[in-house]
């Protein structure tokens, strides 16, 4: 009994402390709502972009594998580096984690490589920040755990510790707090063409429990939400019948919603496969739990349950435990006419998969009327094949407006930049 003692008062210390903390945290956000200091170091010092490890990552670019006049650098050491915010007006962009930091990137000299990484709005105190996106008037989202904030004119005034705030959705309001897990919790976002903001919401099971599929449906978890951007307001659950999906993205041509969707572990290599969905309405359901890809569940016994109606299949069918992730559509003029228009999407890589897949970008072609047609492997050779190893993990993709595209890996912890030359491609 002795030996416990130490234990119970550590944890009975702790549950003291975490209200304290959480009302602290509380304080800094009520400061930043009113542009008051916080007291937050505001040197903010920057992440070295130049040495061994810069060096490491630009020689294992020489393994990636391009389609001819492509090329493929390092723009910048990003630590955890996830979804990605491209700024509206200015040569930078906002970098979301797993962890606790956002990240401002700036190429202040503007010459395809970031000269600047540092911490953005430190006294936010973030927990989980994936979810970064832009309103169509220049405000940064961050959509954490279970929090959204709304930062005003973000690339205009990150420099210091403390950056102006709205509190769209409070601590601990986004989903119930008994809800919250380690386990598919990264959201991501977008504003969508009304002016709302649309949230992912994975469920945060391996296969979701009969009992909870009532309130998981409520709330929107294993799901798409949308509200209002400023004040939370106007909130619906937009797309139902998902496990897990980290990443989405409006196409600009016809508006309509495409988003990845990653399905159960521990069905083996080859089941069930990966997805990427395109909704066109409110009220779309996509399967999940009792259809997933091409597969019918068997946990909880959902394959004994009559298939529901209404059921919208996928567009994309990806290889099983890919990792599918960020996703978004080119939009500039420097690719080649046949990737105008398209969709690329990440990779993450698989981690229960006897034989590893994924760590790639992929590319995807759309038929006249909207919908998907032929997905190809556009970049690979961050998954070694002769020792099975990571040498990155790609997780999101991003538009620049020179017409480049950035990708963000949390691996390696660095944003890549691809570029196109007809002269290379006639190399």
């Amino acid at each position: 009994m002795t030996a416990s003692k130490p234990l119970g008062i550590a944890v009975a210390a702790l549950a003291l402390a975490l209200p304290m903390i959480a009302s602290a945290q509380q304080q800094n956000i009520e400061n930043l709502k009113q542009m008051k200091l916080s007291g937050v170091d505001a040197s903010l010092p920057p992440v070295a972009q130049e040495g061994r490890n810069a060096e490491a990552i630009r020689a294992n670019l020489k393994r990636i594998k391009l389609p001819p006049g492509f090329r493929i650098d390092l723009y910048a050491i990003v630590p955890d580096a996830r979804h990605m915010a491209v700024a509206p007006s200015t040569n930078m962009l906002f970098v979301g984690t797993r962890k606790n930091t956002v990240w401002a990137v700036t190429d202040r000299n503007s010459d395809g490589i970031a000269d600047e990484v540092k911490p953005f709005a430190p006294s936010a105190k973030f927990h989980v920040p994936n979810g970064v996106c832009w309103t169509k008037d220049g405000f940064l989202v961050v959509v954490e755990h279970n929090r959204v904030l709304n930062f005003p004119a973000a690339e205009f005034f990150y420099e210091g510790g403390d950056v102006a705030v709205i509190e769209v959705v409070a601590q601990g309001k986004l989903i119930p707090p008994e809800e919250e897990s380690y386990n598919h919790h990264a959201r991501t976002c977008r504003i969508g063409p009304d002016g709302m903001l649309y949230i992912t919401l994975g469920q945060p099971f391996n296969v979701p429990p009969r009992a909870k599929l009532a309130l998981f449906n409520k709330w929107g978890i294993g799901g798409i939400v949308r509200m209002n951007a400023f004040d939370g307001s106007k909130r619906e659950v937009y797309a139902t019948g998902l496990r897990n999906s980290v990443g989405l993205e409006f196409n600009p041509k016809d508006k309509s919603l495409w988003f990845t969707d990653n399905q159960t572990d521990g069905m083996g290599d080859d089941i069930p496969a990966g997805e990427i969905n395109r909704a066109t309405k409110a009220g779309m359901f996509f399967g999940y739990p009792w259809k997933q890809g091409r597969t019918r569940m068997t946990d909880e016994g959902y394959d004994k349950d009559p298939l529901p109606p209404n059921i919208t299949d996928p567009q994309v069918y990806m290889d099983a435990h890919a990792a599918d992730l960020g996703l978004a559509f080119y939009t500039g003029s420097k690719f080649p006419a046949r990737y105008r228009g398209g969709l690329f999407s990440a990779q993450h890589g698989s981690w229960n998969r006897t034989k590893p897949i994924g760590a790639r970008i992929m590319f995807t072609t759309l038929k006249a009327d909207g919908t998907a047609d032929k997905t190809e492997v556009f970049a690979e050779g961050w998954l070694d094949g002769e020792t099975g190893l990571y040498r990155g993990r790609p997780v999101d993709v991003a538009m620049m407006k020179d017409g480049s595209m950035l990708i963000s890996d949390d691996f390696a912890g660095a944003l890549y930049r691809v570029t196109y030359s007809s002269d290379d491609a006639k190399k």
